[in-house]
């Protein structure tokens, strides 16, 4: 794999977390765990119907600077990248090279259309 042609994308890496709710139960916050660069790919996209409207998703490989298996940098199935408004949702993630100088996540971005 030849390097990525540009890490231009400014995106902030969140992982989920579960506190308590007050009531007895838990709900989900997203704790900030680095900024990367990242050349972000747009791929197919389509629609589904959602409970009150349409859902538009579309799937996008972001490649960002490698980080070791263990590291609060390194992007996980689970965690997503925000820019601003936009939300990315990590669905896999592998090395781009051999020497893991570059991560490719395979992510998804889901709007209401």
């Amino acid at each position: 794999m030849s390097p990525p042609r540009s890490l231009s994308r400014r995106l902030i890496l969140e992982m989920p977390e579960s506190v308590a709710d007050g009531a007895g139960g838990y709900r989900q916050i997203w704790i900030k765990c680095g900024t990367l660069w990242a050349e972000v790919t747009p791929g197919s996209g389509g629609e589904r119907a959602g409970q009150e409207v349409t859902l538009a998703r579309v799937a996008y490989r972001i490649v960002v600077r490698g980080a070791p298996v263990g590291a609060a940098s390194r992007p996980a199935p689970g965690h997503r990248f925000r820019e601003g408004a936009r939300v990315f949702l990590i669905q896999a993630v592998t090395e781009a090279d051999p020497m893991g100088m570059y991560l490719t996540c395979f992510a998804e971005e889901e709007c209401a259309a």
